[in-house]
């Protein structure tokens, strides 16, 4: 008889995470949400109303990303459906919010003001600490011309930092315009035809705070080489080109450096304790003088602008930029908000495509310790702008809009390293089973815990190894744990165990004798004051 062949194992799936994707535990998820209620308060106080819309959109209406191939999958995560039609995942909450205004705009009040938050997905190369998906938290308001509703995001985007724990001083603001830096190209001779040139342009100025004025101006010239060797082609401009551009970039910023004693009448009514005095730096030796160099001097939006105005002065364009960012200055100013929170730059060239007016980057300026152990700045964690083409691809009607972006993960890591992120929620109160056969006292116990609005779990495992039970109290974040044998049952009492106070303790004692003796952070109390004795506990640790 003929031996039967060995039945094959079945084939497992292996447990692994997606590229670019995590998992994210308890601790972190209750932080994240503490960090959102903050945000949420300070939008709502704004007068923002919440909007919820689905994860799944139509390709076409997201608009950035649209189909050229068979499969539309640059930058976007897509499917199609039973009907063969695109669906993408959103890659920002701003598409969707210009969908759904164009498919409501005779039903909504306008201006129309809205607030959201969820996931966005992003079909990009992972890397460190970039991941496809992350959590944004966006304000905008659609259906207003006035830039005061660009100011109003300003003011907005300070609040929240400030809120959610950001000293002041320690981040920033930042406002610039499309219409500025279309400006500046139309005032060198660089127009719409020129796209790829004017691309290079602004990625060599995005690189002004590494490479410095010097190594700017070889990537608007010929080229420049690195120190490993390697060659970048510049964007070949003429040396008249250059000097405007360099002109704006460093000595238009340096020109809003003023002493404010000698020119108190220009800050009359203005508000002088917001505004920012720049610490002593030593001068930078160059070419072109560096904002930096103008130590202990006030930084006054309003000459950064008139410099601005005189090298803009024959583009129509660059004008009107200027005198909206103006408004917004004067209209924050008047609010309180000085160059302290909200600061003009030159350096913000974020999202020039998308854009049409004035952008903002909210900046974290305070300097960390990188992997190498040299310091380095955090830098953006928000950003937003005036987008007021956007609801019109679906109407052909103009919608102005203007909105700001929060990147929650991003600022979330940065709290916690400046230790100003919310207190991760203590775990429940574990009532531990010393008798397996009196499961339902025990959970008497657990409900009136929970009846008294109190967190608390029964242990459910194996009750057999009581250190168990404590150990799984302590994985779990457990503040206390109730312990009931049947000593303390016959005697009206429950054992109270601090366990954050006992870890501090224990941590002093010597040896397992001594542990014994003294039960540190352990308390008898009468059955009937459970409750208020549990409230006292846990009053210490919140």
């Amino acid at each position: 008889m003929a031996k039967t062949e060995k039945q094959a194992a079945p084939q497992r799936p292996a447990a692994r995470l997606p590229k670019g994707l995590r998992d994210i535990g308890p601790a972190e998820l209750r932080q994240t949400q503490a960090m959102l209620d903050t945000i949420r308060t300070v939008y709502e106080r704004y007068g923002f109303e919440p909007l919820e819309t689905p994860a799944f959109e139509y390709t076409d209406a997201l608009g950035k990303f649209l189909p050229d191939q068979d499969r539309p999958n640059e930058g976007v995560f897509s499917f199609q459906d039973e009907d063969e039609q695109w669906l993408s995942l959103r890659y920002d909450l701003t598409a969707p919010l210009a969908r759904y205004v164009a498919e409501n705009f005779q039903d909504l009040p306008k201006p129309f003001r809205r607030y959201a938050t969820g996931p966005v997905w992003r079909n990009e190369k992972p890397g460190p600490g970039r991941f496809r998906q992350f959590t944004q938290f966006d304000a905008d308001t659609v259906g207003a011309e006035s830039v005061a509703a660009d100011a109003e995001m300003c003011m907005l985007a300070a609040d929240a930092l400030e809120a959610l724990g950001i000293p002041r001083g320690q981040y920033v603001i930042k406002v610039s315009s499309r219409k500025v830096l279309d400006g500046l190209m139309e005032t060198i001779k660089l127009g719409d035809a020129d796209a790829g040139r004017r691309l290079t342009v602004l990625r060599a100025i995005d690189k002004l705070d590494r490479l410095g004025p010097e190594g700017v101006e070889a990537l608007l010239g010929e080229g420049r080489r690195d120190e490993s060797g390697d060659f970048t082609k510049g964007a070949g401009l003429a040396k008249e080109q250059i000097q405007t551009l360099l002109a704006f970039f460093t000595l238009g910023s340096a020109a809003a450096w003023v002493n404010g004693l000698a020119e108190g009448e220009r800050f009359a009514g203005r508000p002088t304790g917001d505004f920012l005095i720049l610490p002593p730096r030593p001068e930078v030796k160059g070419e072109f003088e560096d904002a930096d160099a103008h130590d202990g001097l006030t930084f006054d939006n309003l000459k950064a602008l008139d410099a601005w105005q005189e090298i803009l002065d024959d583009s129509a364009t660059g004008r009107a930029g200027v005198g909206e960012l103006r408004q917004i200055i004067e209209i924050a100013e008047a609010a309180g908000y000085g160059s302290q929170r909200i600061q003009v730059a030159s350096s913000v060239v974020r999202g020039l495509e998308y854009y049409t007016g004035p952008v903002f980057e909210a900046e974290l300026t305070f300097e960390t310790t990188g992997d190498g152990g040299q310091p380095v700045r955090f830098g953006s964690v928000g950003g937003g702008g005036r987008y007021d083409d956007l609801v019109a691809r679906f109407t052909g009607q103009k919608a102005p809009a203007t909105g700001f972006s929060i990147g929650v993960s991003r600022l979330q890591a940065a709290l916690n390293l400046i230790g100003r992120a919310p207190r991760p929620a203590p775990g429940p109160v574990v009532v531990t089973v010393m008798d397996r056969d009196r499961i339902a006292d025990y959970q008497k116990l657990v409900q009136r815990l929970r009846e008294a609005d109190i967190r608390a779990e029964l242990y459910l495992g194996n009750p057999k190894k009581f250190g168990r039970q404590l150990e799984y109290a302590d994985k779990r974040g457990s503040p206390l744990v109730v312990i009931q044998g049947s000593n303390e049952r016959d005697a009206g009492e429950v054992i109270l165990k601090d366990l954050i106070e006992g870890a501090k303790a224990a941590a002093a004692i010597k040896d397992n004798k001594e542990w014994k003796e003294t039960r540190p952070a352990q308390v008898s109390v009468k059955d009937a004051d459970l409750v208020a004795e549990v409230r006292k506990i846990l009053s210490r640790h919140t």
